[in-house]
Order: C-alpha cells, then sequence, then structure tokens
C-alpha cells in the first residue's frame, strides 16, 4: 500500500513554531515514527510553500498512490486550484489539520477541500494523520 503526505505552507517549520499550536516535533521524526508502526505502508512524503508545486504534487501522486493525506495548510482556506486537483486524481485524500481549524480565526473556519475530500480530521495534533494512515489501512483490508 502507497500512501502520500503532503503538507502545505509553514508546516516545514512544525516542531518549531507556535508550539502551542503545533507542539515541539518535528514532521520528520513524526514520519520515522509513522513509518516504523506501519511497515508495510509505502510513505511518499512531499512538503512545498507553493501553491502551485502542491497542484503538481498531487496530480503525479494522485494516479499511483491508494491514498492521499493533505495538509495544506493556509491554502485550505482560499485555494480553489488545490481542491481542483483534488477531485481530478483518484486517489481518495483525507484532509488534516494539526489544529482545530473551527476554533481558530473566523478566516479558518471555511475549507475549499473539504467537499472534495473523503473526509477531514482536524484538531488532533500529529496524530490526525496517524489516524489518517489507520483509515487507508482498514480500507484496504475490506477490498
Amino acid at each position: 500500500m502507497r500512501i502520500a503526505i503532503i503538507n502545505g505552507p509553514n508546516l516545514n517549520l512544525i516542531g518549531i513554531r507556535e508550539k502551542e499550536i503545533y507542539g515541539d516535533k518535528n514532521f520528520n521524526d513524526f514520519l520515522t515514527e509513522l513509518q516504523q508502526c506501519y511497515p508495510n505502508v509505502d510513505f511518499l512524503y512531499y512538503q512545498s510553500n507553493v501553491e502551485g508545486e502542491l497542484i503538481n504534487d498531487i496530480q503525479e501522486t494522485g494516479f499511483l498512490v491508494d491514498g492521499i493525506i493533505l495538509n495544506a495548510g493556509a491554502y485550505t482556506h482560499t485555494s480553489l486550484a488545490i481542491a481542483d486537483a483534488v477531485a481530478a486524481v483518484k486517489a481518495p485524500v483525507i484532509e488534516v489539520h494539526i489544529s482545530n481549524i473551527s476554533a481558530r480565526e473566523p478566516v479558518r473556519h471555511d475549507s475549499h477541500l473539504t467537499a472534495k475530500c473523503v473526509g477531514i480530521i482536524s484538531g488532533l495534533g500529529l496524530d490526525g494523520y496517524r489516524l489518517a494512515v489507520e483509515w487507508f489501512v482498514e480500507r484496504e483490508k475490506r477490498k
């Protein structure tokens, strides 16, 4: 099973920025732990601060993987183009947010992505990624 994790802008600073919101563990360390917990999953990881690069990666991997876990960061609330890319690919996408976007500033309450995704996990910290992986693994077992 192959799962792509795609992180958007400023998520390269997880573990450094706003630790009260995002925690103090960097994403690469978390990804290593995730790979150890799910040795039968081939993880592809991509992070970019550039909208077009995220779209390119969604399009490139979206026909090659069994699922995508997408945290588009602030682009969640602004990018119709990323939402269109999600809708265009074959792989199901789970939208993940480390913080509870509904409990933050009003501009973060709306997501252009949610309607294009199979589900959303928000506010559970990095554990949201693990829960998304678990959903994909269980889905594969039911096939």
